[in-house]
C-alpha cells in the first residue's frame, strides 16, 4: 500500500513530451468504493507572489505507471483547472 505522503514525493510527468507537471498535492477518491478517482495537482504561475492559481486534474485511467521516484501520465494538458 502507498501512503498520499509517499505521493506526494513523486514528480508527474508526462510521457508524450517529457513536461514535468510538479508533484501531487491532494487526492480525488470516490467515498463509497474508496478508490482514488484522480490526483491533484498545484500549479503557481510564474508571474509573482500573489499570481493566481491552478489546479491540474489527473484521473487515474491517465496514469501510465507509478515508478521509485515519478508518475508518468499521458494528456494531462486537456485536465487543467483555474481555481477562482
Amino acid at each position: 500500500m502507498v501512503t498520499l505522503s509517499e505521493l506526494q514525493t513523486k514528480e508527474v510527468i508526462v510521457i508524450n513530451d517529457g513536461k514535468r507537471l510538479g508533484h501531487i498535492s491532494d487526492l480525488e477518491i470516490d467515498p463509497n468504493r474508496g478508490r482514488i478517482i484522480a490526483l491533484v495537482i498545484y500549479l503557481k504561475d510564474k508571474g509573482g507572489l500573489f499570481g493566481k492559481a491552478d489546479e491540474l486534474i489527473i484521473y487515474w485511467d491517465q496514469i501510465v505507471t507509478i515508478g521509485m521516484d515519478v508518475i508518468l501520465v499521458r494528456d494531462a494538458q486537456s485536465q487543467r483547472l483555474l481555481i477562482e
